[in-house]
């Protein structure tokens, strides 16, 4: 995925991106004899290198501002000194919220890089999300080995377990305290990570040395700051399957239209990404983009012309889209506290079935919702490349003594992001930018649902 594809945040303005470190690096690194040679390799990194937020700002250093001012990223990869002593080193690793391709290819590559080139010794595994941290749960732990992880990578899922919900931080380091960990791998999306800086927040309150590092885990694509999240891909790829059988559905009965529901709460790139992958949807939905239903330019119309003129319809939408047109339903929150969507797809075909029967048109309607069934295959091949060298990021990180750090790719270079950054905003997809126009272009939808707004007519002198 090029960065002109990924919706790119503005460059931040006055937040610190200094990454906390536990203390001096003394330990030599036992990645040393890999990497003796590959002196200037960005695999093997300095720690004052830097990746730029926004590459495009090196232009400012062509006009008299030094690169070195610029905002930029610590560079992940291994370094030559490294604050834990792995023989006396004890690893946590816990997943949180909901499942994701790819997450048993992040904990076999946390394990066995941890195993077989640091040589830690004692791997944590906690159930069931941070409620695993919980003595009223009581979930044991799961000794970690590279013989218990080796075949994880085939199937879906986690063999951790997760969980959805806040638990006390307090609680969460004095079992940490108790079983003497010293790095704790989150992986996790925006709430999870949220957890995460909390249980930092207290471990630095009560003086403690234990590295917290994150694995950033969104199947929605909508952390800022990385170029793309684990399981997207895998996410959009399986997606397509199920955008085909509705084409296929649509296209075998008179006024066929097929209506497939995916994941995206707030950000609709899953839904951009399968529609341009398979090219047969003529609508997609998101929630960046309002919709009108109803007059002459709104979407019901517009559609039952569209299956006028070709006979049949595909309509992709977003699970977060068109919320605007439910804002009298009752409000919940789910176990995380985050506000519960309302069905836009029940509405879409409850309106869509009285606006064609209203006109006397024939439909067929048929509904697909693959999203259970995407979030719990296995990942696909570049995923399962990906999630490895996350792992691998990850572990050293957390090696080196960084805490309070997200790990992730950048303009093509790992980095550390320091968890505020990476929970400060969510990345959405661009209605004036170059994935929303590629969408349009294959759809062929409107750009609108509303009449466009006359210009005001240039004033002129008397």
């Amino acid at each position: 995925m090029s960065d002109t594809q990924r919706e790119r945040p503005a460059p931040l303005e006055g937040v610190d991106l200094t990454v906390r470190t536990l203390g001096p690096c003394r330990h030599d690194s036992p990645l040393t004899e890999l990497l003796y040679d590959r002196r200037t390799s960005h695999h093997w990194v300095d720690a004052n290198d830097r990746v730029l937020i926004d590459d495009t700002a090196a232009m400012v250093g062509a006009r008299g501002v030094g690169v070195d001012r610029l905002p930029g990223f610590e560079a992940g990869g291994p370094r030559r000194k490294i604050f834990f002593d792995p023989s006396k080193t004890r690893v946590g690793i816990v997943t949180c919220g909901g499942l994701c391709p790819g997450l048993n290819n992040v904990i076999r590559g946390l394990v066995m890089e941890l195993t077989l080139h640091y040589g830690v010794h004692r791997i944590l595994g906690f159930r069931n999300g941070y409620q695993g941290f919980i003595a009223r749960y009581g979930y044991p732990v799961l000794d970690l080995t590279p013989d218990v992880v080796r075949d994880i990578n085939e199937d879906g899922g986690t063999i951790l377990g997760s969980s959805r919900g806040q638990q006390d931080p307090e609680e969460i380091v004095d079992c940490l305290e108790q079983l003497g960990v010293n790095i704790l791998f989150v992986v996790g999306g925006d709430g999870s990570l949220h957890g995460a800086q909390r249980i930092a927040d207290v471990v630095a309150a009560r003086g403690g040395r234990i590295a917290i590092v994150g694995v950033p885990k969104t199947i929605d694509n909508d952390i800022p700051f990385i170029d793309h999240s684990f399981g997207f891909r895998t996410a959009f790829s399986r997606a397509t399957e199920s955008i085909r059988a509705a084409h296929i559905e649509a296209r075998s009965a008179p006024g066929g239209v097929g209506l497939v529901k995916l994941m995206g709460r707030h950000s609709g790139f899953i839904a951009c990404y399968a529609a341009l992958a398979k090219n047969d949807a003529d609508y997609v939905l998101i929630p960046e983009v309002p919709f009108a239903l109803d007059g002459e330019h709104g979407f019901l119309a517009h559609l039952r012309r569209t299956v006028q003129t070709q006979g049949h319809a595909v309509i992709i939408v977003a699970e977060g889209a068109g919320q605007e047109h439910l804002a009298d339903e009752p409000a919940s929150v789910d176990a995380s506290g985050n506000a519960r969507l309302h069905d836009i797809v029940r509405l879409l075909q409850q309106r869509i079935e009285a606006d064609f029967a209203a006109h006397g048109r024939e439909l067929n309607l048929k509904l697909l919702d693959p999203s259970y069934v995407i979030r719990s295959v296995p990942a696909n091949p570049y995923d399962s490349v990906y999630c490895v060298r996350l792992a691998h990021a990850a572990v050293h990180a957390g090696m080196a003594g960084r805490t309070e750090v997200v790990v992730g790719r950048w303009h093509g270079r790992f980095v550390h992001i320091p968890i505020p950054v990476a929970v400060s905003r969510r990345s959405t997809v661009d209605p004036d930018g170059d994935l929303w126009l590629s969408v349009l272009e294959s759809t062929g939808q409107p750009a609108r649902w509303t009449p466009r707004t006359p210009a005001p007519a240039p004033v002129t002198g008397a």
